[in-house]
């Protein structure tokens, strides 16, 4: 048994505000809508211009926002706990959903390795394992992205460590200085939902192989590895694949790929961190609050001199 661990050497997608923002159509509380254009977006407040005026929209009354050309959603009432759900989606094909939900995936790097992660908050939040990032400061993300038929990588070396909690393998991130930006997020499924037997599959960047997607089963829901909880998948699960998440077929993340097996004549033996633990998390994140004057946050001390 054995955790996937960093190599030395994630996969995230958005689309430029200027051209995704030409029209949206957002969702209040009351029912109403509204749509225009997106001029600027914080985790405060949405700017809409809506042709004759432009009108500030408080981002805790918008439900959701769509594009109005696609339909898109590429918001949704997050609330405190930095993510969505999203119970009314169907199954659909699996080519469709890695189009759709490959945006979201990125590839997370160190100075000493590298893994998977995910965007689940339109600010630029990021989820993957504590073990990708642990004892770093240093941490980028890369995005891809299409335009016009060509695949756009977009660097981001100004990451923050939010959280992050070594018992549970989890650490949460944000992309600091894009805040006019709104990144696409994946909906978090429900682990109640989860069945054996049930078709599920992986994005990440396994040994460094950016968006690379890996198919495969529910083997069991509920497996305990090293005192935690996991669900044991027969989807194809390496090290890069770190933090990066399993995807039921209606496009929910349903666990948080952490580890596998191996050893000899030991196959399809790939394990995830339930969404639940991960919902868990997300809530009490002020207690895995990331403390970077901790000694072993991150600082390397050169041996003493013999």
């Amino acid at each position: 048994m054995c955790v996937l661990r960093k190599i030395p050497f994630l996969l995230l997608f958005f689309l430029p505000f200027s051209l995704w923002a030409k029209g949206v159509e957002i969702v209040l509380q009351s029912g109403a809508s509204i749509t225009g254009e997106v001029l600027k977006k914080s985790s405060e407040h949405w700017v809409i211009d809506l042709g004759f005026t432009v009108l500030q929209v408080p981002s805790k009354e918008c439900v959701e926002v769509k594009e109005v050309n696609s339909g898109k959603l590429i918001g949704s009432k997050a609330g405190d706990h930095l993510y969505r759900t999203d119970p009314k989606l169907k199954n659909r094909p699996l080519g469709d959903l890695v189009s759709e939900l490959g945006e979201c995936v990125v590839m997370i790097r160190t100075p000493i390795g590298l893994g998977s992660g995910f965007l689940i908050h339109s600010d630029g939040y990021v989820i993957t394992n504590d073990h990708v990032v642990a004892g770093e400061r240093q941490v980028s993300i890369t995005q891809f992205r299409l335009a016009k038929g060509e695949l756009i990588k977009e660097n981001y070396d100004n990451v923050r460590i939010v959280a992050t909690g070594g018992n549970v393998d989890l650490a949460l991130l944000k992309i600091e200085g894009h805040s006019n930006k709104v990144f696409p997020t994946v909906p978090l499924g429900s682990s109640q939902e989860v069945r054996q037997g049930e078709r599920v599959f992986a994005i990440g960047s396994p040994l460094g192989l950016e968006r690379s997607v890996s198919e495969g089963i529910v083997s069991l829901r509920n497996r305990i590895i090293q005192d935690r909880l996991h669900i044991q998948t027969t989807a194809e699960i390496s090290p890069g694949n770190s933090g990066g998440p399993l995807f039921n077929y209606r496009g929910q993340v349903v666990g948080v790929n952490n580890m596998k097996v191996v050893s000899t004549g030991a196959e399809g033996l790939g394990f995830s961190i339930p969404v639940r633990a991960l919902k868990t998390f997300l809530e009490n994140r002020d207690a895995f609050a990331f403390d970077p004057r901790n000694p072993n946050a991150g600082y390397r001390y050169l041996p003493p001199p013999k």
